[in-house]
């Protein structure tokens, strides 16, 4: 490459004294401008720099056409810009079109996605809290607890709103029955006078300034006068928002031993006379049925409720829940129906009510898991299930004394 190229120069570079004879001076000086920039890239191509050269220059060249292009494009679009602004101007404001909604075309409800929301025809109005007593016919299946949740109440104050009808027994819940619902938790009771009804009130641990003018008794104040001897006619049943009162005591007593069984006595025909010797107990406790679980009330001191309402058909077998001697087997005027007791000779007793079937008398020893009944739903009862109570001195829960399920 490099020879021909010197071959080239040579046969087109002039011969002495020809260009200045064919061309005159400037011509001379173009040529002698042209040698050069040929001997310029001679050298460079000698030195081995031909190749990265071309790369160079075509780069270069890129860059130029590049920037030559986005010149021209902004000065064509800044030229175009005046010009729409003034055919705008000389249009000017379109006059607004009225509409018929009707001729507007339906669209296809499938094609437009997202969340749709509905127009509220009614207005939601804040709940306020109730100050008018309610009534509630009992139904099937219906216990104090859910009644108590369905109207947002404690369940005591179903109880205590009801005495007439429950007898503060949860147990005496019947389908059918009319119960009071009251508008707030608290006691329903009925003034009878005899004392100032400041200490009245005080009994339930609230003031006579609470019931007085609590609005769901509709008094007038003003013809109260004292509040703490309240002109309020005998006879009046009121509404003791907050109020709290104990139970009226329907279940067994405590401490019925085999040595000195009489307080069992009021509690009806199957009281045992005393008893000496007969089996003790181990100490520990057993399930006094085959089902592990509750169709009913749970251990609840807050709503009379001082057992286990254990799960059972009616005739199923009833066990002892741990050894012992039998100190009440008949029938309990307390609501329990059939009920058996026994003394386990350590401090404890265990209670079985509602039974329809008695296996054991009086005195009789039995041990631990021997049938002594079956299952029923004599006494206040609102289905077949067995109740159980353990006592220790006082009524304690027998969860914690039973083995887990």
């Amino acid at each position: 490459m490099i020879p021909f190229m010197q071959n080239s120069f040579e046969e087109d570079a002039p011969k002495p004294g020809e260009g200045e004879r064919k061309t005159g001076g400037g011509s001379g000086s173009n040529i002698r401008q042209q040698g050069i920039l040929a001997r310029w890239i001679s050298s460079l191509v000698e030195m081995g720099l031909g190749e990265p050269l071309l790369r160079v220059g075509t780069n270069v060249f890129a860059v130029i056409a590049i920037v030559a292009v986005v010149f021209l494009v902004q000065a064509y679009y800044s030229q175009r810009q005046p010009d729409s602004e003034t055919a705008v101007q000389a249009a000017g404001p379109e006059e607004s079109a009225e509409v018929d909604i009707n001729s507007v075309p339906a669209v296809d409800a499938q094609i437009i996605q997202g969340i749709s929301r509905s127009a509220q025809i009614h207005t939601n109005i804040p709940s306020r809290p109730r100050q008018e007593s309610s009534t509630y016919t009992v139904q099937d299946g219906d216990t104090v607890f859910g009644i108590a949740e369905k109207f947002g109440l404690q369940p005591q104050t179903i109880l205590w709103g009801n005495y007439n009808t429950l007898l503060d027994d949860p147990h005496s819940l019947k389908p059918g029955q009319e119960l009071l619902i009251l508008p707030v938790d608290g006691v329903y009771w009925e003034w009878l006078g005899g004392i100032p009804f400041g200490e009245w009130a005080k009994f339930y641990g609230v003031t006579a300034a609470d019931i007085i003018e609590y609005p769901g008794n509709n008094l007038d104040p003003n013809s109260i006068g004292n509040y703490e001897n309240a002109n309020i006619p005998t006879g009046t049943w009121l509404i003791i928002p907050g109020g709290k009162r104990e139970f009226v005591s329907w279940s067994a007593p405590l401490g019925v031993t085999r040595e000195n069984p009489a307080s069992a006595r009021v509690l009806g025909p199957g009281a045992c006379d005393p008893v000496s010797g007969g089996a003790v107990g181990y100490g520990y406790f057993i399930y006094p049925t085959n089902k592990h679980y509750l169709s009913g009330f749970d251990f609840s001191p807050s709503t009379n409720h001082n057992g286990l309402d254990f799960a059972g058909n009616t005739g199923e077998a009833v066990y002892a829940s741990d050894a012992g001697v039998i100190v009440y087997a008949g029938w309990n005027e307390y609501g329990y129906g059939n009920m058996i007791m026994v003394d386990h000779g350590n401090g404890f007793q265990t209670l079985y009510a509602h039974l329809s079937a008695l296996n054991v008398g009086c005195g009789q020893s039995v041990g631990q898991g021997e049938v002594i009944g079956a299952v029923g739903s004599t006494g206040r009862s609102s289905g077949s299930h067995l109740h159980f109570e353990l006592m220790a001195g006082v009524k304690v829960n027998p969860w914690d004394y039973l083995p887990p399920p």
